[in-house]
């Protein structure tokens, strides 16, 4: 796990904490706004803390890569200019969008990458 990309150490241990026998962490990344605490990404799934439940309760959603139809950058520049600070993603799963902002668009780029290779 020497290469995983992290923004918050005990982010990064509570995905740690979860992981099935040898799966491997990606890259765990805060996220900003209301909402969402962060995401992980794994070899064989998205990990998702929703902070959006009434009472200060939170859960953490799996989403493994074969149930996501599909994954966009939302942004509010096109792909051909460079982005603001902050980049989002949205995550497609049935019905349901998870959308997460990110600070900084390299991390949205990332994020969607790895998404993307493991959904096509």
């Amino acid at each position: 796990m020497a290469n995983v990309t992290y923004d918050r150490k005990e982010q990064f241990q509570q995905v740690q904490s979860g992981l099935l026998d040898g799966e491997q962490i990606i890259a765990v990344y805060d996220a900003v706004g209301a909402g969402t605490g962060f995401i992980g990404l794994t070899d064989r799934r998205v990990i998702i803390q929703d902070r959006s439940f009434i009472g200060k309760r939170y859960a953490i959603t799996s989403i493994p890569y074969s149930k996501i139809t599909s994954v966009s950058v939302v942004s509010n520049k096109s792909w051909g200019g460079s982005f603001f600070s902050t980049g989002a993603i949205a995550i497609h799963v049935g019905t349901h969008t998870y959308e997460v902002e990110f600070r900084g668009a390299q991390k949205s780029h990332h994020v969607h990458n790895v998404i993307l290779h493991h959904i096509s």
